[in-house]
């Protein structure tokens, strides 16, 4: 526990003040309709719907998590996220402009869009409730979990007054200014979080049982966490950390804010930009800042918590208050902010502060958007009046927050919660890719993957079949312990294929209104161009050449890019001058050709 004097309280509270003030200041515009509440009227800069989508994704339990992974399988273990910037790109490159143009309020909405009959409608109202409560329940109830054991730490807070104090203004402001107030707070508290997480980094680094970076360098427990790439040698770790990442897990995978061919609140940002380019520069803006930027002063705290904290035990010594059904290697990262001097302090708690509010405020609207015109909306009211609408809105928006927060007091960590949530979608990534571009995909291979991807991974983490399958850490299974997300992937894929083929097309009329509003070009549709032809209908309004193919380069060059600069960018904190220099120069070629490939593309953001 640490004790805040008066520049760290005054720090704080001019912060709430002015994330208030924000929220307030928007309030009148944003109670104008649904639309104008969950869009901000489709209006919105690319710069301001990227920070937004940043500032989203560093929440509490972002440096947590980072801080488990480091302290447990090293820097390399972050590929498991790192490897969604390929998810991320394409949906740049690829799916940014379709989103734009499918005019849709929310990414639920497509479904009616793009299917047809009751399959569609049952789809649309189960994956509103689904998604927008209680996957967003899970994913808000982590972030709230790391802020309860930085209120534990840091604070002496029980979980319940964290909660009330770290809920209570977030959702005023989120109730009040709709997604308009909650981008424009966004703005700030992405700020914010960067300054306080580059401030701790550089602090903790310094600490003299640390000894800046040539000490922490030079730890012996320190120095088999710091490498970039896993351990070729060691084929189960190369395989689990880097192989499946990068082969498999970035496009079969559904997860929050890297949902294959965008979805959820990143969806909701490019339906709100001003035109497809702004949606374009919004996304490749998120992706640059989101891994590119902000990883290392995260994984430098972690590496220091391994000098300063080498087991739990010791981090238990510390804070015997702790309770130990909370305990994890996670509470590193909070245990080292206690070391933080005042002012420091102030700026570090109000950038925890600002990640936990931009994450829940983001959560909050965007599953209250499909609440308010997926479900409301269209199977309870459909006549309901705008303000109605906006009324139910927040409404939804403040039980969303205390459900939400009981279920955070049942958690133990955020890494526990990331498999879950990873595991559940596995399977269904490929559909979300080949849906705007393969006209054979129908309703039901949506529901089949849906179902068949949770009931299977139901199987295999919570009976017996998964243990005698994968095995345990003390005995081998059937099959190697690595190979259970592949296999689920495996069969969930065996399912919604043969779903697919098994099941009726969508009618001619639903593939010719798609095809109209989109616009997805390639192959995959040249049958019902034809077919449409022969009706007497054109569908192809634009002689534009179709551009997935260079979408896709772009896509690899992009990834080149920002992996570069994140790689370079650690090499340089290391002190490995010769590597850094390397991939500094191959990035800076790779953004030149980037530059050109987008140009090619067709897209002026800039």
């Amino acid at each position: 526990m640490v004790a805040l004097e008066t520049l760290d309280y005054a720090i704080i509270i001019g912060f709430f003040a002015t994330t208030l003030i924000v929220g307030l200041l928007v309030a009148k515009k944003s109670g104008k309709s649904s639309s104008e509440y969950f869009l901000s009227g489709r209006n919105m800069p690319w710069w301001l719907l990227g920070i937004s989508m940043v500032a989203t994704t560093f929440s509490t339990d972002t440096p947590n998590l980072v801080t488990d992974i480091v302290r447990n399988q090293g820097v390399s273990g972050n590929w498991v996220w790192w490897a969604f910037l390929i998810t991320g790109l394409l949906t740049v490159f690829v799916y940014a402009k379709l989103w734009r143009k499918s005019e849709v309020n929310t990414d639920i909405e497509f479904y009616e869009l793009r299917y047809g009959g009751k399959p569609a409608k049952f789809l649309r109202g189960f994956r509103a409730v689904y998604l927008g409560v209680i996957f967003n329940v899970m994913a808000m109830s982590a972030v709230t979990l790391a802020a309860i054991k930085i209120g534990q730490i840091m604070l002496g807070l029980t979980p319940l007054e964290t909660i009330g104090y770290a809920g209570l203004v977030t959702v005023i402001f989120s109730t009040i200014g709709g997604f308009k107030g909650v981008v424009y707070t966004d703005f700030i508290l992405f700020f914010a979080a960067m300054a306080g997480g580059i401030g701790a980094a550089y602090y903790c680094v310094n600490l003299p049982e640390v000894g800046g970076m040539e000490g922490l360098m030079a730890n012996e427990a320190v120095i088999n966490k710091i490498n970039i790439l896993p351990d070729f040698n060691d084929t189960t770790t190369l395989i689990t950390l880097l192989i499946i990442p990068l082969a498999v897990q970035w496009w079969s995978a559904w997860y929050p804010g890297a949902e294959p061919g965008g979805g959820g609140y990143i969806a909701q940002r490019m339906l709100a930009a001003k035109d497809e380019n702004h949606a374009i520069g919004a996304t490749f803006f998120f992706n640059a800042l989101h891994y590119a930027l902000r990883p290392w002063p995260w994984i430098l705290v972690a590496l220091a918590s391994i000098v300063v904290y080498p087991d739990i035990a010791s981090i238990h010594e510390a804070f015997p208050n702790i309770v130990e059904s909370k305990l994890g290697d996670d509470l590193a990262y909070s245990a080292m902010l206690t070391k933080l001097p005042s002012g420091l302090l102030g700026l570090v708690m109000a950038s925890l502060i600002a990640a936990y509010m931009s994450t829940i405020s983001t959560h909050l609207n965007w599953g209250s958007s499909y609440v308010v015109n997926d479900f409301y909306a269209r199977y309870v009211k459909p006549k309901a009046s705008q303000k109605e609408l906006v009324n139910v809105g927040r409404i939804s928006t403040v039980l969303l927050m205390v459900v939400s927060s009981g279920v955070a007091l049942l958690l133990t960590n955020a890494y526990q919660l990331f498999n879950i949530i990873l595991m559940f979608g596995a399977g269904t990534g490929l559909i979300f890719i080949l849906r705007w571009f393969w006209w054979r995909i129908n309703a039901w291979s949506e529901i089949s993957a849906m179902f068949s991807s949770g009931i299977i991974s139901i199987l295999f983490n919570f009976t017996s079949l998964g243990v005698v399958l994968f095995g345990t850490a003390e005995a081998d299974g059937v099959l190697p312990n690595w190979s259970t997300y592949p296999v689920v992937v495996l069969l969930t894929s065996i399912v919604w294929l043969a779903v697919t083929f098994l099941t009726r097309p969508e009618k001619d009329k639903t593939l010719f209104d798609f095809y109209k509003q989109t616009q997805p070009g390639g192959p995959g549709w040249e049958k019902i161009i034809i077919k449409a032809r022969a009706q007497g209908a054109a569908l192809v309004t634009t002689n534009q050449k179709w551009s997935v193919p260079a979408g896709i380069l772009a896509t690899l060059v992009g990834c080149v890019t920002i992996y570069g600069a994140l790689f370079s960018t650690g090499y340089w904190i290391y002190g490995y001058y010769t590597q850094a220099s390397i991939l500094t120069l191959l990035t800076l070629i790779a953004t030149i050709a980037l530059v050109k490939l987008w140009q090619r593309i067709k897209t002026r953001v800039f």
